[in-house]
């Protein structure tokens, strides 16, 4: 099996030393080294995460194929305690949000589609590139590497999950989702991503500036919109347009030492 037919079922479906043999090959492939394989901890999310050293930068094998992304709106049961939050917090707060929270996540969710998408190395963690957003391509070029597409970002951060954050529906009553403290968020994803954890802080670009996943800036979390909408921007699937647009405006370039770009390598 070539590291083209590595699609996602075959890699969980492998034993630990043809996984082992597969990551390896991947790392020399980018010039890197295997560092260890992990098993996931996570339902439905393992058994193996590679973790790679390249550059000394640290990179997770992400396997392609036909997967699965986006979300589905229109199937989504908000749990009781999410509703609750919508109507007695995001409504109630007078900011002229739909009375349905499926028609809110419609406007921000990317819809549900089949894609198929290379195998490939993303960094475990993001970069904070305090340059303006239309140079950081060319920066990422020069070290051989590249912006993830939205479909990638997805897939790495979901990691086959179709739930509507990469953990579950739901998210803990006791955390918030930015600063200290602890929660799924915070825990690698199956793929041994550090991804979408804060919503200040994680907000990541993609080879489409329009955009932008895994964080709002705080906006929702300052506008006081409700612990739902504040969680929101931690979905897979949302896209944040409202955040892409404002970092592709003039008031962008002094935000956007907050923002961050995730390196891919790509394998072929």
């Amino acid at each position: 099996m070539s590291l083209a037919d590595l699609t996602l079922a075959r890699w969980r479906a492998l034993d630990t030393a043809t996984a082992t043999r597969r990551a390896d090959e991947a790392a020399r492939r980018a010039g890197g080294r295997l560092l260890r394989l992990e098993t996931s901890p996570l339902p439905g999310g393992g058994p193996h995460r590679a973790v790679i050293e390249r550059a000394g930068e640290l990179y997770a094998l992400v396997p392609g194929g036909e997967v699965a992304v986006g979300f589905d709106v229109d199937a989504w049961q908000p749990l009781p305690e999410q509703l609750v939050s919508y109507r007695e917090e995001s409504l109630a707060g007078g900011f002229g949000f739909e009375t349905d929270p499926r028609e809110r996540l419609a406007q921000v969710m990317t819809p549900p589609r089949t894609v198929t998408l290379p195998t490939v190395l993303m960094a475990v963690e993001p970069r904070k590139l305090p340059e303006l957003p239309a140079l950081v391509p060319g920066l990422l070029a020069g070290e051989g590497l590249r912006l993830p597409r939205p479909d990638e970002w997805e897939h790495a951060c979901g990691a086959g999950a179709r739930t509507l954050f990469r953990w579950g529906d739901g998210y803990p009553a006791d955390v918030s989702p930015y600063g200290e403290g602890d929660g799924p968020h915070r825990a690698p994803n199956a793929f041994g991503l550090r991804i979408a954890s804060d919503v200040y802080d994680t907000a990541e670009m993609t080879s489409d500036p329009g955009s932008v996943y895994g964080g709002d800036g705080g906006e929702a979390v300052c506008g006081g919109y409700g612990s739902l909408l504040e969680w929101l921007p931690l979905a897979t699937a949302n896209r944040n347009p409202d955040t892409a647009a404002f970092l592709d405006g003039p008031e962008g370039e002094d935000m956007f030492a907050d923002f961050n770009a995730r390196p891919v390598i790509d394998l072929d």
